[in-house]
């Protein structure tokens, strides 16, 4: 199925005091990480989503927004790359979403909009559960994983990776988790526009802990620019074209609610990978291109 202009418009607590931490969730000193064995188990409790109780989507998105806090700031302080991703998170969560998100009359179904923030929230840390737990780990989060772990990878570009398995496939699934319908657009464009606009919270942020410039590769990811220094390239794909047309996050909240259709979920997933596999060859080149 090719997703057209036509389909988008009609559409701690009590935890063992000792956990046993995967080698691979200590980073080579190569990478600059003094994360210990102690901070990685914490980091495992924190990400644990098990843990939080309660039918309030509210104060469980409150809850994970703290716990992702938390562990943002024992990535950064321990200088371990796989907070690349996790600080830009937290500092939009702050900036933007929860903001949003404690204002009674910003949303037409306030609890439609705390479930997708709290769906979305939850799959980055049951991944990051897993990378320190030797858990599952989704295809797209082993991806941002592996390339953070690389001392060699840019580490803009290991960030970014980041953003595509959020974005491009866990935001798609998160629609479709939460039964969106299309009445739900003008909440879910509320949330994604607030995202896109603490555009700078995130590209500073990064900075700051890691010396990575994002501003190119979020530009691109967002407004399509640097679109043009793809072609002729073989990266600009007929889903990346699309997305540059009408919009990444249009092209995810009709992605979302076709996945819902038992009969178009399977070609809608084929779609979804192919859009992430053309924006993954697509930040690599441009990462190339602008040595970042």
């Amino acid at each position: 199925m090719r997703i057209t202009s036509g389909l988008l418009v009609a559409v701690a607590l009590l935890f063992p005091a000792t956990l046993a931490v995967p080698a691979h969730a200590l980073a080579e000193p190569g990478c600059g990480s003094t994360l210990t064995a102690a901070d990685a188990a914490t980091i495992a409790r924190l990400s644990d989503i098990s843990t939080l109780e309660g039918d309030n989507n509210l104060a469980l998105l409150e809850d994970a927004v703290a716990r992702n806090h938390e562990l943002t700031e024992l990535l950064v302080a321990h200088h371990d790359p796989r907070g690349l991703f996790a600080i830009g998170l937290d500092g939009v969560e702050y900036a933007a979403v929860m903001p949003l998100q404690r204002d009674p009359g910003a949303f037409d179904d306030p609890e439609y909009a705390h479930a997708i923030s709290l769906e979305l929230l939850s799959r980055f840390l049951t991944n990051i559960h897993g990378e320190f737990t030797d858990g599952p780990v989704e295809p797209q989060w082993q991806r941002y994983f592996a390339l953070a772990m690389d001392c060699d990878s840019s580490r803009a570009r290991a960030a970014m990776a980041g953003y595509n398995a959020h974005l491009t496939v866990d935001l798609t699934n998160s629609v479709a988790a939460v039964n969106s319908k299309p009445h739900n657009a003008r909440d879910y464009f509320t949330i994604v526009a607030a995202i896109a606009a603490a555009g700078d919270v995130i590209v500073d942020r990064t900075k700051a802990a890691y010396q990575a410039d994002l501003g190119p590769l979020w530009r691109f990811y967002f407004v399509g620019e640097g679109l043009d220094q793809l072609f002729g390239k073989g990266v600009a794909t007929e889903q990346l074209l699309i997305a540059a047309d009408l919009g990444a996050n249009t092209v995810i909240f009709a992605n979302g609610l076709a996945l819902q259709d038992p009969a178009l979920a399977p070609t809608v997933r084929t779609e979804v990978w192919a859009l992430w596999t053309a924006a993954d060859l697509a930040f690599d080149l441009l990462a190339r291109i602008n040595a970042l």
